[in-house]
């Protein structure tokens, strides 16, 4: 997807988000830390972006790719708007009818009137052959 005539390339992005670049051969990636660095713009070369975190609201971080011609000139960019989405399967561990996030009957579980712990009940039948 790069411009015609791009030798290398250069990478910004906001707080929220990581960005590694990895290399065709390479095992291990360079996270990408600052935004001086340009890296040459080889067939295979990956970049991997991830966010650790939800957004406090849509489109609130962005990866901005840069790149350049022979001898360092700019010749056009791309970017990304990134929204973090937080998911969370939560469970009622103690059966009270209320779902807790910290709640200490997660980590076990328990038979009985009295215990404690997710029940999970799955459909193996064959509605749909």
């Amino acid at each position: 997807a790069a411009p015609a005539g791009a030798v290398a390339f250069g990478v910004k992005h906001t707080e929220g988000v990581s960005v590694d670049v990895l290399f065709h051969g390479h095992a291990e990636p360079e996270a990408v830390s600052g935004t001086s660095t340009r890296w040459p713009l080889d067939e295979g070369t990956v970049l991997r972006f991830s966010m650790s975190q939800a957004s406090s609201e849509v489109n609130d971080n962005k990866v901005t790719v840069s790149f350049y011609a022979e001898g360092g000139k700019p010749i056009n960019q791309a970017g990304v708007f990134l929204t973090g989405v937080g998911i969370s399967l939560d469970v009622d561990a103690d059966r009270d009818g209320v779902v807790e996030k910290n709640s200490p009957n997660k980590a076990s579980w328990a038979w009985g009137p009295e215990g404690h712990g997710a029940i999970l009940l799955v459909s193996c039948d064959k509605e749909f052959p």
